[in-house]
């Protein structure tokens, strides 16, 4: 009951959020990046595999969803379904291959084949490379809701979020979602209770792959732009920090991470400029242009002070006091 009604305020909180002061730009970008961590979280999770290469999911599903919309003239719920379905076909073919190995194997073969799916767009003609595709148009969502309004876009994207999320707690609260769980405690397990636990791992990789897609699709939408930042490898080293950061295993976790990363990333030099401001130190000021320090430091503190994460931490300390 108690985390119904947390989750009650927080949908509560974003809805009202755009008429209370915050940029509904920003929160977007917050709610994209929070799917695309809820994405790998259910991978590394709840499955227990360690993907370094979530990062192309993002941005083919970026790429497909702006080359259609832009060049195709599809409406934007057909090139966000489009963008979706070529992300979740790149998980299902990666996901063959990957799901061989095991541990840091399985790592570095996602890796791998991302750096792969990298070099491809750097060179492919209709992502325009270095400069990547630019001025995607949002355009009316079944021919009748413009999209140009952030707005209006806000609500379309928290929809989205929150059935992406409803369908993430079903899968972890189902039958299915306890195989995957004891998968990831002890796998021989498993297979000696006669589950076939490729075929649940290929399932599971192949869902996280469609829910990041999707988090691509969305954030084409709202930015406007795709770029090869989406398929390096530091997107896929980002989304694992959000994860850890906010708490792997926990379905809240992913999303305060994304929230805490973000934040960090595009208000850092607001929050400098205003501690400057109360401290008169103008080293402060600068803060901005160390975003990469600060993130690393929140890192190291995590695995320092609470592996667990912000929200595992939490859970770790209120579940004794409960009891």
């Amino acid at each position: 009951m108690q985390r119904k009604v947390l989750y009650g305020l927080l949908l509560i909180g974003l809805i009202v959020a755009p008429f209370v002061g915050a940029y509904p730009l920003f929160v977007m970008k917050v709610l994209c990046f929070a799917l695309f961590a809820a994405a790998f979280n259910l991978l590394i999770g709840y499955t227990g595999l360690l993907s370094f290469g979530h990062a192309m999911f993002l941005a083919t599903a970026g790429y497909t969803t702006g080359y259609t919309i832009q060049s195709l003239g599809f409406t934007p719920e057909l090139g966000v379904l489009a963008g979706t379905a070529a992300g979740t076909v790149l998980g299902l073919i990666v996901g063959i291959f990957a799901i061989r190995r095991q541990g840091i194997y399985f790592a570095m073969v996602t890796l791998a084949l991302a750096q792969m799916v990298y070099f491809v767009y750097l060179q492919a003609p209709f992502t325009h490379g270095e400069d990547g595709l630019q001025g995607v148009p949002r355009g009316k969502l079944f021919g009748l809701v413009s999209l140009d309004s952030d707005l209006a876009l806000y609500y379309v994207v928290l929809l989205v979020m929150l059935f992406a999320f409803l369908l993430i707690v079903r899968i972890v609260h189902s039958p299915f979602g306890q195989v995957l769980g004891a998968i990831k405690e002890n796998e021989p397990r498993a297979v000696s209770l006669g589950y076939d636990t490729d075929r649940f791992k290929l399932l599971a990789f192949v869902l996280s792959a469609g829910l990041a897609a999707l988090a691509g699709a969305l954030k084409v939408l709202v930015l406007g732009f795709e770029t090869l930042g989406d398929a390096y490898w530091t997107m896929s080293g980002l989304v694992i920090l959000m994860t850890l950061v906010g708490g792997m295993g926990t379905l809240f976790g992913p999303l305060v991470g994304a929230a805490l990363i973000v934040a960090l990333e595009d208000r850092l030099g607001d929050i400098g400029t205003a501690i400057a401001r109360l401290t008169g130190v103008d080293w402060f000021r600068s803060l901005g242009e160390s975003a990469t320090i600060v993130t690393g430091l929140i890192f190291i503190a995590c695995v320092l002070a609470f592996r667990r994460g912000i929200v595992g931490e939490i859970v770790s300390r209120v579940r004794p006091l409960r009891a």
